[in-house]
C-alpha cells in the first residue's frame, strides 16, 4: 500500500539522454595517466548532451532527490554520500531496508584519498603520490588491474567520517569503487562529490540495465534518469574484503574469482557469501556488503531454477504455471527439444525482437491433450483426437534464449526476467548454468538463486 501511495504522487520523472561521446573532451594531465590519475573534462558549450549532464550534476549537488545514471554494471541511483538528507532519498525511493549498506562511487584515486583523509583543512592539497597512502596495501594489485571497473573494495571508515551514517548501515567499514563507464565518471567528476549509489530498482526487484527499467520501477519516486543506453556488463560489481585474513569475496560480480586469485595477496581468497543464495548467518546481523542479507533480483512471477531437462511433468507440479509460463534457456534448452509429451504446438509466432532485451522473446501455445497428469500416467493412453478432445487446454509459453556465451547471459539476464514479467507469466523456469565455468558464471548463479523460490534437479 505504501509503495502504491508513493508511486501515485504527482512527481514527474524525466529521462534525459546523454551520449558521452558528445559531452566534450576528457583530458589527462599526463600522457601516461589513466582515470586513476588526474583528469578533467572540457565540456562542449553547444552540446545538448552536456547540458543534460550538467542538469543532473546540479541536482546531485543541491537536491535531496537521487539521480539514476548508467554504469558498466547496472543503472545506479546516486546521491551525495556526505549528506544525510540526500542518502535518505535513496532509501525512500527504493524502499530499501536501512541496514543495507550503500556503495560509494568515485572518479579518481585523488577523490578517494580526500575522502579518507579526515584531517580538517588537508583535503585540498594532497599529491598524487599519496593517493594509496590510506588504502591498505592488500588492494594495490586489485586497484591497478581492475579500476576503473566492476570491483568494490571494503575500507575502514575514517574517523571522523565525512560519509552520511546511512551509507554504511552502522558498520565500521564502507564499500567503494571507481566505475569504468565514462558517463558515470563524468557525472561524479563534475559533481565533485562521492556518490552513494545502489542499483536503481525498487528493492528486491531485478536490477535495471536500461533507463526504461528504471522508469518502470521508480516513476513518480525520482525526478531524473540519465539515459546512456544499455549497460555493458549487466551484473553488479564484485565486492571484496581485504581487511580480513584470509581476504574474502562478499559478492560475486563483474570480476571473476579466478581473475582475483591471479593477484598477489589474493591467491587464497575465500568465498564469504552463501553459495545457496540464502543469506545464512547474515539474516541475524548487519550485512557486510550489499546483496548479502535480503531477497534480491526477483520479478513478480515465481522463479524456479532448474538443473537438467524441462518437461511438462515438471511444469505440471506447479498449479500457478498452468496458464502462462516463461522459459529462460541458456546452454541446452531449446523449444523444439523440450520434453513435453502428449502435446502439440498449437501456434508458433515469429520471434519478437524487443527494445528492452538484447535477444528475442518467442511466444507460442502448447495444447495439453490430457492436462496436468504425470507422464507415466498417460504414456500408455489410447490415441486422442487432437481437434475434438474436450480436455485439451492451451499452455501459453513465452521463451527467451540467452545463448551459451556467459557474457551474453550476464548482460541480458535481468532484462529477460523483466521482459517475462511484463508479459504476464505466472512462473519463470530458468535453465541453470555450470557455475564453475569461470568468468561471470558464479555471479549469474548467485543472482538466480537469490531470485528463485526454489532450485530443482530434474
Amino acid at each position: 500500500m505504501e509503495e502504491e501511495e508513493q508511486k501515485s504522487s504527482s512527481r514527474s520523472t524525466q529521462i534525459l539522454a546523454v551520449d558521452v561521446n558528445k559531452i566534450g573532451d576528457f583530458v589527462f594531465r599526463k600522457p601516461d595517466v589513466t582515470f586513476l590519475g588526474d583528469w578533467f573534462i572540457n565540456l562542449s558549450e553547444d552540446s545538448q548532451d552536456a547540458i543534460n549532464l550538467c542538469q543532473a550534476v546540479k541536482q546531485l549537488q543541491t537536491s535531496s532527490l537521487p539521480v539514476a545514471f548508467p554504469t558498466e554494471t547496472v543503472y545506479g541511483l546516486g546521491a551525495d554520500a556526505t549528506r544525510s538528507d540526500a542518502v535518505a532519498g535513496i532509501y525512500a525511493a527504493k524502499q530499501r531496508p536501512a541496514d543495507n549498506p550503500l556503495i560509494v562511487h568515485i572518479s579518481s584515486l585523488r577523490q578517494l584519498h580526500h575522502l579518507l583523509d579526515s584531517t580538517p583543512g588537508s583535503r585540498d592539497d594532497c599529491p598524487d603520490a599519496d593517493a594509496h597512502g590510506r588504502i591498505p596495501a592488500i588492494y594495490d594489485a586489485l586497484i591497478s588491474r581492475f579500476w576503473p571497473g566492476p570491483l568494490t573494495i571494503l575500507l575502514p571508515l575514517p574517523n571522523p567520517s565525512p560519509l552520511a551514517p546511512a551509507v554504511t548501515g552502522s558498520l565500521s567499514t564502507f564499500g567503494v569503487r571507481m566505475p569504468s563507464s565514462r558517463l558515470a565518471l563524468a557525472l561524479i567528476h563534475l559533481a565533485g562529490l562521492p556518490i552513494a549509489a545502489p542499483s536503481a530498482n525498487a528493492s528486491t526487484k531485478p536490477s535495471p540495465t536500461t533507463a526504461a527499467h528504471v522508469l518502470h520501477d521508480l516513476s513518480g519516486r525520482i525526478d531524473l534518469i540519465i539515459d546512456g543506453g544499455s549497460c555493458s556488463i549487466g551484473l553488479e560489481s564484485t565486492v571484496v574484503d581485504g581487511l580480513t585474513r584470509p581476504p574474502a569475496i562478499l559478492r560475486p560480480g563483474g570480476v571473476s574469482i579466478e581473475m582475483i586469485r591471479q593477484c598477489p595477496g589474493w591467491e587464497h581468497v575465500v568465498i564469504g557469501y552463501s553459495s545457496s543464495g540464502s543469506a545464512g548467518s547474515a539474516e541475524t546481523s548487519a550485512p557486510r556488503a550489499p546483496g548479502m542479507k535480503y531477497k534480491h533480483y526477483s520479478p513478480n512471477a515465481r522463479v524456479l531454477l532448474v538443473h537438467g531437462r524441462l518437461s511438462l511433468d515438471l511444469v505440471s507440479r506447479y498449479p500457478s504455471a498452468r496458464r502462462k509460463v516463461g522459459l529462460i534457456s541458456t546452454m541446452t534448452w531449446r523449444v523444439e527439444d523440450l520434453e513435453f509429451p502428449q502435446c502439440s504446438i498449437a501456434r508458433d509466432h515469429d520471434a519478437l525482437a524487443t527494445p528492452r532485451l538484447d535477444g528475442c522473446l518467442r511466444k507460442f501455445a502448447i495444447k495439453k491433450l490430457t492436462p496436468y497428469l504425470p507422464h507415466n500416467a498417460i504414456k500408455d493412453s489410447p490415441p486422442v483426437n487432437r481437434e475434438s478432445d474436450p480436455h485439451a487446454e492451451l499452455l501459453q509459453v513465452s521463451s527467451i534464449n540467452l545463448g551459451r556465451e556467459i557474457a551474453n547471459i550476464a548482460q541480458a539476464l535481468f532484462s529477460a526476467l523483466r521482459e517475462l514479467d511484463l508479459d504476464g507469466v505466472d512462473v519463470i523456469f530458468v535453465e541453470a548454468i555450470n557455475e564453475s565455468g569461470g568468468d561471470a558464471a558464479a555471479a549469474i548463479m548467485n543472482r538466480l538463486r537469490k531470485a528463485a523460490e526454489s532450485e530443482i534437479e530434474s
